[in-house]
């Protein structure tokens, strides 16, 4: 048997506040290791928050002088990488002596990124994962990832990812992480309705992994006072009601759904059940028909602006060009 205890994080952040979040997250980390986890798995954007409710001021055609100011706002909270707050969350990885991986709120330039960061027990990042598809409003103020930040890591614990809320959605994506061997399936998520759960387990059926789905739970005190929600300024509403989970490679549940409050779920994982599970079942191996359907992935980089000397300095004049 070969096990490795995990945990999932239902918390809420501070929102619009790194710092407060970053502390935030030391404590919960702490306390998920002081439990025995190797590996600690946050919500998506949780550094510093996902923008539940706004709508940045935006209707077809015009923007308001208030929403620009919120996202500023918005973008001063988010986190450069590499930049001090991935140094302190690799830290806090450090001193738990366990992988973390965490949503943030990536800030590159004037653009924002849902994104995944995978931090090593020794505090090392390992990298990256950037959402590919916002969902809906989310394009508002998050900008699209691309091939290159689609990492599967071979760890000591096991093969780790991550694939962030609604792209649990997109068959082709989740084959490509089923052929890079992933085993242990991050799903950092907002979403909290009653068909996460089934969709964490069929990805788990699918996948012949385990997967580890982790969502906020939130109250609207986690938000700033002036925080121009449409859920309204009650303190003890809802934003986030969670619904975390842990699934086997078989679909079985492990741990959650946990609709209650803030917690840590956690479990033991057997990584010995997934080739038991592969079995009569590997959607890459034995029961692909590659001679009928293939799926080419693009990992390459796709920069908006490509510099190069040799364009530069080559004397040979472009293709029908004349001077």
């Amino acid at each position: 048997m070969t096990a490795v205890r995990v945990a999932v994080v239902q918390a809420a952040p501070a929102a619009f506040d790194r710092e407060g979040t970053l502390e935030k997250v030391r404590a919960l980390v702490a306390e998920a290791a002081g439990r025995g986890a190797r590996l600690i798995v946050f919500p998506e954007a949780f550094v510093a928050g996902y923008p539940r409710g706004l709508d940045f001021g935006v209707r077809v055609g015009s923007r308001t002088p208030e929403g620009r100011e919120l996202f500023r706002r918005y973008w001063e909270s988010g986190v450069e990488v590499p930049g001090p707050a991935v140094a302190a969350l690799g830290a806090t990885a450090r001193q738990a002596e366990a992988h973390l991986v965490i949503g943030v709120v990536e800030r590159d330039g004037g653009t924002l990124y849902c994104s995944v960061l995978f931090f090593a027990p020794d505090g090392s990042l390992l990298g990256k994962h950037r959402k590919l598809m916002p969902t809906a409003a989310e394009r508002l103020v998050w900008g699209y990832g691309d091939g290159s930040t689609l990492p599967v890591f071979d760890t000591p614990i096991g093969r780790l990812g991550a694939v962030i809320c609604w792209e649990n959605y997109m068959p082709l994506l989740r084959m490509h992480m089923y052929a890079q061997g992933i085993q242990l399936y991050c799903a950092p998520t907002a979403d909290d309705r009653e068909t996460w759960l089934p969709t964490m387990r069929h990805i788990a059926l699918e996948g012949r992994c385990f997967v580890l789905g982790c969502n906020q739970f939130a109250l609207r005190c986690d938000y700033p006072a002036d925080y121009p929600a449409i859920q309204g300024d009650d303190p003890s509403a809802v934003m986030s009601r969670g619904g975390s989970c842990i699934i086997d490679p078989m679909g079985r549940v492990l741990a959650g759904p946990d609709f209650d409050g803030p917690t840590i779920l956690g479990a033991d994982l057997d990584l010995d059940e997934i080739p038991r599970a592969k079995f009569d079942f590997d959607v890459v191996g034995h029961y692909a028909r590659p001679d009928v359907f293939r799926l080419v992935v693009n990992e390459a980089a796709t920069p908006p602006v490509v510099q190069s000397r040799e364009a530069a300095t080559d004397p040979t004049p472009p293709r029908g060009f004349s001077g």
